[in-house]
């Protein structure tokens, strides 16, 4: 995989696109760290300023004629930070996709209180109702399977800091089984309390573990925790 990175040429700094940190880049996938606030798609207010739409004019280098483009393999929350990876291929797209259940994905999770259990794993069905909102059922027949692991790392008078374990991709998924748990993230407002004072939706995607779709390697990213993390959970 050394090899792969000499050879490839990244483009000028110039094209170097806004709110996305390049981790890793090769010719099948781009890896990038997102900042919270920017969407990963286009929605029907938002058309350029997602990390697609960036990430595309970076490979493009600015050329609109240019073949070049990325493929979308899964998303993050507009307003959750941390690792993404996008295919520049269709074939690596469909290889990480298909591959997709059995990748390990770790998020940080600044919640409000504490975890009655300091370890455990969060088992419902989730459903969603007319506005867009997700919710746990018990019944299989109404809502899909979602399992999230955690781990408390450390915690402080008002908040816990996790370290999440993505067992199954729901839309929500972490942000709707801590805050079942009494436990909502921070900044929350979907699933949470309104609060003043915090800046962010204190969640993060810490890490994620691929097979590359071409040599099969076994590769790694990680991020640090942000640092609006520690000085929450300091204050």
């Amino acid at each position: 995989m050394q090899e792969s990175i000499k050879q490839f040429k990244r483009p000028p700094k110039r094209y170097q696109p806004k709110g996305l940190t390049i981790l890793y880049e090769d010719r099948d996938i781009i890896v990038v760290d997102k900042v919270n606030g920017l969407l990963t798609v286009s929605s029907e207010k938002v058309r350029d300023k997602t990390a697609y739409y960036l990430l595309n004019e970076y490979v493009r280098k600015g050329n609109q004629k240019s073949r070049r483009r990325i493929f979308i393999v899964h998303r993050l929350d507009r307003d959750t930070s941390g690792v993404i990876v996008f295919a520049k291929t269709e074939k690596a797209k469909r290889y990480l996709q298909e591959e997709w259940q059995g990748f390990e994905k770790k998020y940080y999770a600044l919640i409000h209180g504490t975890m009655p259990e300091k370890e455990g794993i969060i088992t419902s069905y989730l459903a969603e109702n007319s506005v867009h909102k997700m919710y746990s059922v018990d019944d299989p027949q109404k809502g899909k399977l979602a399992k999230t692991g955690y781990k408390v790392i450390r915690e402080s008078a008002k908040y816990s800091l996790l370290e999440v374990d993505l067992l199954t991709g729901r839309k929500n998924q972490i942000r709707v089984h801590l805050a079942d748990k009494g436990c909502a993230v921070a900044g929350d407002k979907k699933y949470g309390v309104k609060e003043k004072g915090i800046k962010r939706l204190m969640l993060h995607a810490a890490s994620l573990t691929i097979t590359h779709p071409h040599s099969k390697e076994k590769m790694t990213f990680t991020t640090k925790i942000p640092a609006y993390f520690e000085s929450l959970m300091k204050g």
